[in-house]
């Protein structure tokens, strides 16, 4: 029998400050929510069958796997996926990094393909379109924070993968043919958005582009550090400067200094003391955040989207002399991921990415763990993923 877990909670854990569902005591059996109605088997619930690529145990090798997924509802966009980007949290839930995947998992949530189905309901998309999905396929859409567009604050957030759907049963994500998403989780991909250098902004885009929008990071003329040149920090960079303002890299990599500057625009590589309105920190590895404190500015805020797992170390004065802030902030709402696709296509801006076939996704985890990728490894679902 399935099981329903009646609340999830939102946890920092690592990687991008993506979400990890950690059950809570109280649960609904499948029975409960039918309200003692016979409940449909598996194969009637998820009829239709689905080719992947799966992690089955903490070794976080992936293998092909076959599974299913539920028919087209009402208010349900079928997807053809032809492209899924590698989120460093795939490579955490793939080995069970932070002790909380659930066997066999399909890991994927920067997802691009086109639609193939819609339901009765659907009005604002048509078969054939490019869209993409990204780490939320669900939420209650009544709370405080669904109501104010913020559904990746939803208490009972369902993610794109590793998370419990509402039936009961376990999502599975991109690394696969095809997927079913209600449609207020969908995102329009503009024509101009390529889908294999867009998908990674389903999270990657959106994990800095929602702090800089929410902090005032967005205006002509302010000055934005960007801690980190890797899968986030190199797009961090470029809405920066699309908005107009300084942009300084701060890296503990020397090398990285002439990508920063002269491949994606950023105006300096470190940085004075005092100097900036804001700093995006990327960083999920260990580091002490105190020095970087000091390069802001009076009011100036560091915004964190890297989770190290050790707790900050932090002196309340870093704060309190020259009224500085720090603050977290966790992917974003679906308004605000539309809009950033928007934004980037009207200015420009994609991924920078290594296009991969599926049978060389295990060395791309390998290459991953290593921070060895520029900056960002893409699968190339469409044309590689076959049948097991």
């Amino acid at each position: 029998m399935y099981t329903y877990y009646e609340n999830l909670i939102p946890c920092d854990c690592g990687g991008n400050l993506l979400f990890s569902i950690l059950p809570i005591t109280r649960k609904k059996t499948m029975a409960e929510l039918g309200n003692g109605k016979k409940q449909a088997s598996p194969e009637e619930v998820h009829p239709r069958k689905v080719f992947g690529w799966a992690s089955r145990d903490e070794s976080g090798v992936l293998s092909p796997f076959a599974f299913s997924r539920r028919n087209t509802g009402a208010d349900d966009v079928t997807i053809k996926i032809l492209y899924c980007g590698i989120c460093h949290s795939d490579l955490h839930y793939a080995k069970n990094e932070w002790s909380n995947t659930i066997y066999p998992v399909v890991p994927g949530h920067e997802i691009a393909g086109v639609i193939t189905e819609v339901g009765q309901n659907v009005q604002n998309f048509k078969v054939g379109e490019k869209v993409g999905v990204g780490c939320i396929v669900n939420s209650c859409r009544s709370c405080q924070n669904c109501n104010r567009d913020y559904e990746n604050y939803c208490p009972r957030v369902i993610l794109s993968y590793n998370s419990l759907d509402v039936d009961g049963t376990m999502n599975y994500g991109g690394y696969s043919n095809m997927i079913v998403v209600n449609q207020h989780f969908v995102i329009h991909f503009p024509e101009n958005m390529p889908l294999d250098k867009g998908a990674p902004l389903l999270c990657a885009g959106i994990t800095v582009y929602s702090p800089m929008k929410e902090h005032g990071l967005d205006v002509p003329g302010k000055h934005l550090g960007v801690v980190g040149l890797g899968g986030l920090g190199h797009v961090a960079v470029k809405f920066g400067k699309a908005f107009g303002m300084k942009v300084t890299v701060i890296s503990t990599s020397p090398k990285k200094e002439k990508e920063a500057i002269e491949r994606l625009g950023a105006d300096a590589f470190l940085a004075a003391m005092g100097t900036m309105d804001g700093i995006i920190n990327t960083v999920s590895a260990d580091h002490s955040i105190m020095p970087l404190m000091m390069l802001l500015q009076t009011h100036g805020k560091m915004i964190m989207v890297g989770a190290p797992e050790k707790p900050l170390q932090l002196s309340t004065f870093a704060l309190i002399f020259g009224g500085k802030s720090l603050a977290g902030s966790g992917i974003g709402g679906m308004k605000a991921t539309q809009e950033m696709i928007d934004f980037a296509a009207k200015n420009n801006i994609t991924a920078d990415i290594e296009l991969i076939p599926i049978d060389y996704l295990n060395e791309a985890m390998e290459r991953l763990a290593k921070a060895d990728v520029r900056y960002r490894f893409v699968i190339d679902i469409g044309n590689s993923l076959t049948e097991a």
